[in-house]
């Protein structure tokens, strides 16, 4: 039996049908985002509880890239030009820095923007999408042993009582950074007049500190074996050494707690810029918001999340707590902290 020849016609037919299923197949794979964002639990809470509604939602894969905040600054870097990133989430300091290098991209109308309370409106190229308080975390039965009241205020540092019984970190690590920039203003002086801050780092809260301890594991080791009773420390932190059952307490004093952002940005020149905007706006909603407070203790930027009364004792949360929090000028403390750097090291921690 003879094969009759297929028809030109025929043949145009399916040439298109195959270049449907193409088009089809391709429109079908998923666009790849890669996120350079913290280890530990928070990379677990992304890629467990926040990762696969996004995937789902917008045809998305998702790969996360562990790493502090230095080693993200870093790859930007060392990517600039041709960035593998699209989206980062950096402490507030180092962020400031990206969006001087030119790394992060604008962000765009996105209403959710809005909803933030102002202390997360970073710049028009990031967004603070988490909020955690330096303030005074103390041992609770400890203080109640001593009979001494609750500490309320910054002040406490320098009380004479707490000699080798408080610990603050250093000036490289964020916390040890605010504590100077708080003591200039509260000696009346200010980030653009450092000299007050200094020299009561170094006369009045010195005395009283027993490690300058950079490790939140060390940090959480000087609370359990009794060597402090006082630290400056982060809100998150001490809940996470409370969680432990562990008798200590976190307070924003009544001066105020300088805000330390978890800041997130587009980067530039990426290879999918829409959807890297919309990974940022996910993050800033509502429900997400709720999912980073109780899983990392960050405390919402958004001001229309809804916490348990169990979650929202845990972080800065509502605008009483919000409005005691301050913000730090990082543009300008990036540009000194060299300077201050090598002068803590002559003055403070000698």
């Amino acid at each position: 039996m003879m094969l009759r020849p297929v028809s030109a016609a025929v043949n145009a037919a399916l040439s298109t049908v195959l270049a449907l299923c193409s088009l089809t197949a391709s429109a079908q794979q998923p666009t790849t985002l890669y996120v350079g964002s913290y280890g530990g639990s928070t990379e677990k809470a992304f890629k467990e509880k926040l990762i696969p509604a996004f995937e789902a939602k917008h045809n998305a894969k998702i790969v996360y890239v562990s790493g502090n905040s230095t080693d993200t600054l870093a790859k930007l870097q060392a990517q600039k030009g041709k960035q593998e990133l699209n989206v980062v989430l950096l402490d507030d300091g180092p962020m400031y820095q990206a969006v001087q290098f030119g790394f992060c991209d604008k962000l765009g109308n996105q209403s959710v923007l809005k909803d933030l309370y102002p202390v997360a409106r970073m710049t028009d190229s990031a967004v603070g999408v988490g909020i955690v308080a330096a303030g005074i975390a103390y041992n609770t039965e400890a203080f109640k042993k001593a009979n001494l009241p609750a500490p309320d205020s910054w002040e406490v540092l320098t009380d004479k009582r707490f000699k080798q019984k408080v610990a603050i970190p250093p000036i490289s690590n964020t916390y040890g950074l605010q504590t100077l920039l708080t003591f200039a203003k509260l000696r009346k002086g200010g980030d653009k007049n450092i000299d007050p801050g200094f020299t009561a780092m170094a006369r009045e809260v010195g005395p009283n500190v027993l490690a300058w301890e950079p490790s939140p594991g060390k940090m959480t080791e000087l609370f359990q074996n009794n060597d402090i009773m006082l630290a400056v420390w982060g809100s998150g932190r001490v809940q996470a050494l409370k969680d432990t059952g562990f008798p200590v307490q976190f307070v924003i004093p009544k001066e105020g707690a300088p805000a330390l952002l978890i800041a997130a940005c587009p980067v530039a020149q990426n290879t999918a810029p829409a959807l890297s905007q919309a990974f940022v706006n996910y993050l800033l909603t509502p429900e997400v918001q709720a999912i980073l407070a109780d899983t990392q203790g960050w405390g919402p930027a958004n001001a229309t999340t809804r916490l348990t009364p169990a979650v929202a004792a845990k972080v800065p949360y509502g605008k009483e707590q919000m409005d005691k929090l301050l913000p730090t000028d990082w543009t300008l403390v990036n540009e000194k902290r060299a300077e201050w750097t090598n002068r803590w090291n002559r003055t403070v921690e000698r």
